[in-house]
């Protein structure tokens, strides 16, 4: 790749297009190629980039029914899903949009709980470029902050101040 073909790192249109040209289905579809959902194991304290989430089908969430309401999972275990999107400007890539929405799982009744319009909700606002980890616990904050630390000191570095005070 030359200079004039540097890939830029933005919300894109279809990055290749699976539609050969002919208009159908998809065409003007948003690719969410730059966001990446990230799950926090609270009790472990482990966070991991699992791109099955996108589609609800992640480690932690097949073979499990989803509940709408918390009460009915009184012994679920507890995960954040975590959607990073990544941008970029003239210093290089940074994180700008971070969501985290709740999730619990019981392996042993193949129940969980997560609200669907609510991890839909966060996924857009991420892609919005909103920062929205706040109402996390605080050992999971400090879970998500190494990880993204770690993940890219750089890209943290460029990141924005309210995501630094948000996990702080």
């Amino acid at each position: 790749m030359d200079g004039q073909q540097k890939k830029k790192i933005e919300f894109n249109i279809i990055k290749n297009d699976s539609t050969d040209g002919h208009g159908g289905f998809g065409v003007g579809a948003l690719s969410l190629e730059n966001v990446s959902p990230v799950i926090i194991d609270v009790e472990a304290g482990e966070a991991v980039v699992d791109v099955g989430a996108m589609h609800a089908r992640s480690a932690v969430e097949k073979g499990i029914k989803f509940l709408p309401n918390k009460e009915e999972v009184p012994n679920g275990k507890p995960y954040w899903l975590v959607w990073v999107a990544i941008e970029r400007r003239a210093e290089g890539p940074y994180y700008a949009g971070v969501t985290a929405c709740e999730m619990t799982v019981d392996r042993e009744i193949r129940r969980g709980y997560k609200s669907l319009p609510e991890h839909v909700n966060k996924l857009d606002k991420a892609l919005k470029r909103k920062i929205m980890v706040d109402h996390m616990d605080a050992k999971s904050k400090n879970v998500l902050k190494e990880f993204l630390v770690k993940h890219d000191a750089g890209m943290w570095e460029r990141s924005s101040d309210e995501l630094k005070k948000q996990l702080s």
